[in-house]
């Protein structure tokens, strides 16, 4: 019923999306947002932030990139590394390059998190609904 069409790098995807909150060093999920699949993440990037953790630290990949949303986030106390990405006309330096390296190899560990739901047949939720789904992952 809730779920939508969309086309990434021209193929075509139906279902849902889900943003995650991960614990680094366990690979456990501290807090999670399930989406229609055809909402971008940026959307639900603040919703997923865990306020009591501890760890302050904002580890994130280049679609993310947003400066007065960093900027927000520094003031509030957080630790924001969101790796950099170039454009055409302005390819990111050597510098910028070793640290977006450094920042994916952190978030490959919670990468791994969601190769074993799809394992374990997260890709078919089982049930119809937004609100089911989101009952079924929690």
């Amino acid at each position: 019923m809730d779920a939508r069409w969309t086309k990434k790098y021209g193929k075509s995807y139906f279902g849902y999306k889900v943003s995650a909150n991960a614990d680094q060093r366990y690979k456990l999920v501290r807090r999670i947002k399930l989406s229609r699949v055809s909402e971008h993440d940026r959307l639900h990037f603040e919703e997923v932030l865990d306020p009591p953790n501890t760890n302050r630290n904002i580890l994130a990949d280049k679609g993310y990139v947003d400066g007065e949303r960093e900027e927000r986030l520094s003031k509030q106390g957080w630790r924001v590394h969101i790796q950099r990405k170039g454009s055409k006309d302005k390819p990111i330096s050597a510098a910028q390059e070793r640290r977006n390296k450094l920042i994916a190899k952190t978030c490959a560990r919670i990468e791994h998190m969601f190769a074993s739901m799809a394992q374990l047949g997260g890709k078919e939720p089982g049930t119809v609904g937004l609100a089911r789904v989101t009952l079924r992952l929690n």
